[in-house]
């Protein structure tokens, strides 16, 4: 180590050393101003001390002084609000959910399925504006009182007394039935306070568990979503964007994770404004991710000043989601990019299906079964005509080699005979093609709903415990690159049903072979892809890879039965000959096709 070096490295030293002095010297001055401030407050308030309702109180500095108004004397305990779906235990200090168990799930481990667990983690807090000093409400005692609603809804109603007439009041009310709790914050004789800003400042922190086998997928799934009050939806992946600040007002925020998520959703007046501030914690395994948001409620001046909000606590089921009309079901991607169109079909035509064989068959499984034979029937006549286009091209597969016997190494006028070849024929070069990209969209919405339909999860079939993660039927001791360190059954029986589809297709769509360099790479492509595949889809939910393989294997069925029973090709090429005795009809699109040929002919002499 040189000398530079080395005085550096003291300097850093010495740097270190006063900054951890300074720091601790700092939070002692104020936590005991902190400590100061709000005794001085509760003084300036006193309570008469009612000896009917005395308490032995542990906490010395309380016992001192008895005469503190309520918010600031008690001791900490939880009260558990629930319904059949979902159980909240909710701290006295602060008046706000610790704990969520949402009670008709498990971990994949099998244990109660709690969304968020601990005070450490989990905090939603408002700054209360009280004669002009700031208090944050997590640091006040609350007194709850529980009632149950004429709907059967369970409203707990905490108040915290801060004396003089003055009081801070969170109403919960769990429904009887569903995930999503009304809530609300009420500031009682505070008009002094409240007239002195425009907004209070909501700190919403928690901890996000994890539930699910894949961890790393969890985190991959795991990203913070919010609506604007405009009605644009927005989302970023936390472990891309782990911060953001928001301008614009905000109708709600939430947290997701794979299968779950907790929103929170302003009910009337928006948000004013709002950020965040996520991580995933890399030492820590039990959690997905943690999360700081900040909102901003826009306030008047009022003795009794209300908010009303609703918070979410449960499931990614588009259903579910869908029926509180605040577009949260746009939380759970069906199609985006590129591939924006796939979610309107997912939307319109697959998840209503699903739902409704879900309705009557408890096997995912057999259920995965029947949703693709619907499919493949509804796209036979697609896949038919594709098959049939194949079958023209192969009874005119000797002519073509003989325009290539002929003209060679000169494309352009290759093009031009053999599109006159097949204007004459009656032959569409598409018609192959155009079938095969109809049903493209459908293979493309069921790679995004099988991921993300929670109906999958913990759902058995075979030999996989779990459609809606990756079946494993061996662990390695060692991780393969591009692979992962387990072998999924599903996935290794989709790439061999894919290479054998691969196979037997080049037999039908012989004489269609591209030219050239580019014909060379599309002539192994449909053997590359599938080895390619293996690796990336080792990973994806068994579901999907169990509906790919039996998908392959439907499709090779098909080919047989088409090939073998619909399919004469002699009377195509009848059909074809007959097609040449008559005027030969030229669209517009062949047409406009010819004349470019003919002037990239003319300008190559």
């Amino acid at each position: 180590m040189d000398r530079k070096s080395v005085i550096g490295f003291v300097l850093l030293i010495a740097l270190a050393t006063g900054y951890i002095f300074y720091s601790n010297h700092s939070a002692k001055e104020y936590q005991a101003k902190k400590t100061a401030d709000s005794l001085a407050y509760a003084k300036a308030h006193p309570q008469p001390v009612q000896n009917s309702t005395s308490t032995v109180i542990k906490d010395t500095t309380t016992a001192i002084d008895s005469t503190l108004p309520a918010a600031f004397r008690g001791a900490e305990k939880l009260v558990t609000v629930s319904n059949g779906l979902v159980s909240l235990n909710v701290t006295t200090k602060g008046a706000f959910p610790v704990e969520a168990n949402l009670l008709k799930f498990k971990t994949y481990s099998q244990k109660p399925l709690l969304l968020f667990s601990g005070k450490q983690g989990n905090r939603l807090a408002f700054k209360i504006p009280v004669d002009g000093k700031d208090m944050w409400s997590d640091e006040l005692y609350f007194t709850p009182e529980q009632k149950t609603g004429t709907d059967g809804s369970t409203q707990l109603i905490m108040t915290a007394d801060v004396g003089a007439g003055k009081s801070v009041v969170l109403t919960y009310s769990l429904p009887k039935d569903g995930y999503m709790m009304d809530a609300s914050l009420r500031m009682i004789g505070m008009s002094e306070g409240l007239a002195k800003t425009s907004e209070i400042p909501v700190e919403w922190k928690t901890a996000a568990l994890s539930t699910e086998k894949d961890l790393k997928n969890e985190r991959t799934n795991a990203q913070m979503h919010f609506r604007y009050q405009d009605g644009e939806h927005d989302y970023n992946t936390i472990s891309r964007t782990p911060k953001k600040s928001i301008d614009k007002e905000l109708q709600w925020m939430g947290v997701k994770t794979h299968f779950f998520n907790s929103t929170i959703i302003a009910a009337e007046k928006p948000f004013k404004k709002g950020a965040y501030d996520a991580a995933e914690p890399k030492e820590d395994s039990s959690i997905v991710a943690t999360d700081v948001s900040t909102m901003s409620i826009p306030v008047m001046a009022s003795n009794d000043f209300a908010f009303n909000f609703r918070w979410y606590i449960g499931p990614n089921d588009y259903k579910v989601l869908k029926s509180y009309n605040y577009e949260m079901e746009e939380m759970i991607p069906l199609g985006f990019g590129i591939f924006f169109f796939v979610k309107y079909i997912a939307k319109w035509a697959i998840l209503p299906l699903f739902n409704f064989l879900a309705s009557f068959i408890s096997n995912f499984g057999v259920l995965i079964i029947v949703l693709t034979l619907i499919i493949r029937l509804f796209l036979s006549f697609f896949t038919y005509k594709s098959y049939l286009s194949s079958a023209k091209m192969r009874v005119l597969k000797p002519e073509i080699d003989e325009l290539k016997a002929k003209y060679g190494e000169n494309q352009q006028q290759m093009g031009v005979e053999q599109m006159k070849l097949y204007r004459t024929a009656g032959v569409n070069p598409l018609g192959g093609c155009l079938p095969m990209l109809l049903q493209m969209p459908f293979l493309l919405a069921m790679y995004y709903v099988f991921p993300t339909a929670i109906q999958l999860r913990q759902a058995k079939f075979l030999w996989s415990d779990d459609l809606s993660t990756y079946d494993n039927i061996l662990n390695l001791p060692f991780n393969i690159p591009f692979y992962g360190d387990h072998v999924s059954l599903f996935t290794l029986l989709m790439t061999v049903s894919s290479l054998l589809l691969a196979i037997y297709s080049k037999q039908m769509t012989a004489g269609q072979e591209m030219s050239g360099p580019n014909g060379q790479v599309m002539k192994w492509m449909p053997y590359i892809m599938p080895i390619m595949f293996l690796g990336w889809f080792n990973n994806f939910a068994a579901g999907l890879t169990f509906y790919y393989f039996f998908s392959n294997m439907l499709s090779l069925l098909q080919q047989f039965i088409i090939q073998k029973f619909f399919i004469n090709e002699a009377k195509i090429h009848a059909k074809i000959k007959e097609n040449r005795s008559k005027p030969a009809a030229t669209s517009k699109w062949q047409q406009k096709l010819e004349e470019i040929q003919k002037v990239q002919q003319q300008n190559k002499k």
